[in-house]
Order: C-alpha cells, then structure tokens, then sequence
C-alpha cells in the first residue's frame, strides 16, 4: 500500500488515476442497473424512483404552510457558558478566535433555601413635637399574612400545593425541607390553609353571586364523607365560576345556593331534587343516551328495542343540527323535537315487557326539559361542564377519602371554589393567591 506521506508525485498521480477510473466503473455499474428496474417495473411503481413525475407531482401540490412551528422552542438564556479548546490536540498549538460551531440549552433547578427576613421597626422623635413615632404592623401587610411569621409568597405556595396539586399535608412538609431547608409541623400546614380559607370566603361569596346572576348555571354532586360519615358535595357552576358545598343530598341545597334571585337555566341529569326548580331546566342528553347504551347492551338479541334506541338517536343528531337566527322558529322547533321524541317513546311506557318501559316514562315525564337548548343555543344539551368541575375534588377525594373535621371540609370547599374559579378563568393560580391574600380588606 502506497504510503501517502512519503510518496512522490508520479506515485500520487497515478493512484487518482486508479480511483478516477474504479468511480467511473461503478457509476456505470449503477446506470446499468437502474436501466433494467425502470425496464422490468412500471413508473410509480414502490421501490422504483420516477425522476420525471416527482417534480410535476411537487408543483402541483405545494407544501401546506402551518400556522406555527410545533418545534422545540428555545428559551432565553440566564448564563452562557463557552466551550473552546486552548490548545490543538494534534500539534499542541496555542488557539484563539475561533466561530461558534454549535450551542447547547440546558435547564436546571437548585434548590432554594428558605429567605429569613427580619423586619426592624425604629422608633424616631420629632424634633418639633417632642413626639415619638415608629411604624405600625401595617407596612407587611403585602409581605406577611397576619401576625404570623409565614409570608404572603410561602403561604401561597403551600395553599397551590395543597389544592392545585392535591399533595397531602406531609408531602408539603417534606419538600419544603427537602428543597427549601424549612421545617414546618403539618399542623402548621393545616393552619396555613385554615386562614386562607378564612380570608377567602368573602371572595367565594361574590363568585356565588355572579353564579345566581348568571343565565345559566351547571349543577352536579358526587360523594364525600367527613370523619367515617357519608356526605355529598354540590358543584354548581359557569364558564368563568366554579362554586362548591358540602350538605346532603336534598333539594334544599339547589335553593340556598342560588336562592330567589337566580331565574336563568338549570342544567342537571335527572335527579329529582332539581325537579322543584320553576325555571327553565336543562337535563342531560348525555346521561339519557349512555342509559339507552347501556340497556342495549344488555338486551343484545332484541332488534326492537336497538330499532327504538336509533330513532332516538337520530332526533338529538338532528336537534344538535339545528340552527336559526330567530328565537321564535327555535322554540317551535324545540316543541317539533319534543313531540317526535314522544311519538317514538308513546307505545312502551304501558308494555310492561318492553326494557325501554322506564327509560320512555322518564323521557315523558321530563320531555319539556330534554330539548331547552334548541331554543336556547347559549345552553349545551349536556352537563359535562359540571362534571368537569367535579373532576378535581374526585381526585383529591381517591388520594385523602375525606375530611375529618366540619371545619376542614369548610376549608375544603373555599379553597375549592378559589382555585376552581381561577382555573375557570386561566389565571395563575400562585399569583391569583397572592393577590388574594395582599388585598387591603385582611
């Protein structure tokens, strides 16, 4: 093997002629070669590259700009760090200069240790007067949460673990000792939330009253026991507000919640404790549809009873449909929708034979409650919206199963409303916190 390092010109002139030539070879070798494919396939064959329609078939469909770039969006950089080499690895040559060949993001978190901040308050005398003036507690009032050493910004971070990331009150305590370096008892913790709740109940109460003065409003409950005892919480919610409650499962609580001044639409399933509600009501096409599912199921033999569960069908696919400008045509097309649903359910709830018999009784008894948002587009036909708001407390209640005293479901359910609201709303729940507990009424 020539030795490149020591060879002589002729030597190296000669040994490109070689590689010239070998190239030559096999580029002819590959000519040859894509000749008997393009022979023995068709054009646009898989596995045979059609050179003449890829660019007709480019031009004619051009690439579908997209609104935005889906790729990794680099952030702005708090340090930068320069790697370069001071020395050659070959010769050990000294290097300077140099352009930048590549750059590298990383992201990194330390831990933070805990701020202690002492406050010193210095008493002065006038000189005019005589008299002498320090200043009052009410300076720290965006700094400290009462008289408490806790300040607005920890008291907030613990109130957002607890509700918006649902940690029980020893995981709070162990990553402020883990990341912060602060001890703090879980009693300490369970107070900490206690006197948020206090200091927000007044702001719970004016989400209640824009929910009673709202046009419409989702209702739902789910189970929660307090100390070992059964108990239910209410939801009863908007677009913008979410409010809870925990009482039991009676009709009294639709009416102390939103008491007489609400006079919008009520959207539930078909628990009769809404039933006593004079306003308009919503019930949930969703609930009636997953209960005609679930009876098909169980009666999968019997072709009547899916002829009759598809007729249903099709007239809420054809209510979802409709629309019109004026009000008028869609309240007679609202009572159209509800009499062709009794056309079709009219014959079963006397045949005691018939599975559908209870499922056709509830369709009549709540037919003028199952079409409202046909006359009313602003309303959905479902009650997903309050089950969505109920979604978190399930949760929280799957990972603690409760409370145990009155007083920390009450603190429950504020801290529920403040943060479900928030979320409702996308604000930040930490800095929506904040500023909860820096208003000038605590």
């Amino acid at each position: 093997m020539t030795d490149l390092g020591t060879a002589s010109r002729e030597e190296l002139l000669a040994l490109i002629a070689q590689l010239q030539a070998l190239v030559a070879e096999q580029r002819a070798q590959i000519a040859r070669l894509e000749a008997r494919l393009a022979k023995g396939r068709p054009r646009g064959m898989p596995g045979v590259k059609d050179t003449e329609a890829a660019p007709a078939e480019a031009a004619k469909r051009p690439r579908k700009r997209r609104a935005r770039s889906f790729g990794r969006r680099r952030g702005t950089p708090t340090d930068v760090v320069v790697h370069a080499l001071e020395r050659c690895p070959d010769c050990d040559q000294a290097l300077v200069g140099g352009t930048v060949k590549r750059s590298r993001q990383v992201l990194e978190v330390e831990p933070s240790p805990v701020q202690v901040i002492e406050h010193v308050f210095v008493e002065r005398r006038c000189g005019r007067c005589g008299r002498r003036w320090a200043p009052t507690a009410a300076v720290l009032r965006e700094v400290a949460v009462g008289r408490q050493r806790l300040g607005v910004g920890l008291v907030s971070l613990i109130a957002t673990l607890k509700e918006q990331g649902r940690l029980p009150g020893r995981t709070i305590r162990w990553y402020l000792r883990t990341v912060h370096r602060l001890g703090l008892a879980v009693g300490t913790i369970s107070e900490v939330l206690h006197r948020v709740a206090r200091l927000g109940r007044p702001a719970a109460e004016q989400i209640r009253a824009q929910i009673r003065a709202s046009p419409a409003v989702h209702a739902d409950e789910t189970g929660w026991r307090e100390n070992g005892r059964n108990g239910y919480v209410w939801t009863f919610s908007t677009p913008t507000a979410r409010y809870f409650v925990r009482r039991g499962r009676t009709k009294e609580v639709v009416d102390e919640v939103l008491g007489d001044e609400f006079s919008g639409i009520l959207a539930s399933d078909f628990y009769a404790a809404y039933d006593h509600y004079p306003g308009l009501k919503q019930r949930c096409r969703a609930h009636l549809l997953r209960d005609i599912h679930d009876l098909v199921q169980q009666h999968p033999t019997d072709r009547g009873l899916r002829r009759w569960a598809e007729r249903v069908h099709k007239v809420y696919l054809r209510s979802r449909a409709y629309a019109h400008p004026e009000a008028r045509e869609r309240a007679r097309a609202r009572r159209r929708f509800e009499a062709a649903l009794l056309r079709i359910c009219r014959p079963f709830p006397d045949d005691e034979q018939a599975p559908q018999r209870t499922l056709c009784a509830r369709i009549e008894r709540y037919s003028s409650e199952l079409f409202v948002f046909v006359a009313h587009p602003e309303v959905p036909p479902d009650n997903n919206a309050a089950e969505r708001s109920l979604r978190h407390l399930v949760t929280s209640r799957k990972i603690s199963g409760g409370t145990r005293s009155d007083q920390r479901t009450d603190t429950k359910m504020t801290l529920s409303t403040l943060f479900g609201t928030w979320h409702a709303r996308g604000l930040d729940p930490l800095l929506a916190c904040r500023q909860l507990l820096t208003q000038p009424q605590i």
